[in-house]
């Protein structure tokens, strides 16, 4: 009886080590997502603004021996 309890217990040690490092990672994973999404909005914002200004870029311009 005592091994079965004593292997129950290191399997919740196990556990519950899995579950704060699950933890740390979703944590870690959330601000990359939020800095990413920063990124996104900012450079969306620079191509309206650009838009608005009448800027084409080149990639968007017909080229030359057309």
């Amino acid at each position: 009886m005592d091994d079965r309890i004593e292997a129950a217990e290191v399997q919740i040690a196990h556990l519950v080590r899995s579950v704060e490092d699950l933890s740390e990672v979703v944590a870690r994973q959330a601000g990359e997502i939020a800095q990413l999404r920063r990124r996104v909005e900012m450079l969306l914002e620079r191509e309206a603004e650009r838009e608005a200004d009448g800027v084409a870029l080149i990639a968007d311009q017909r080229p030359p021996h057309y």
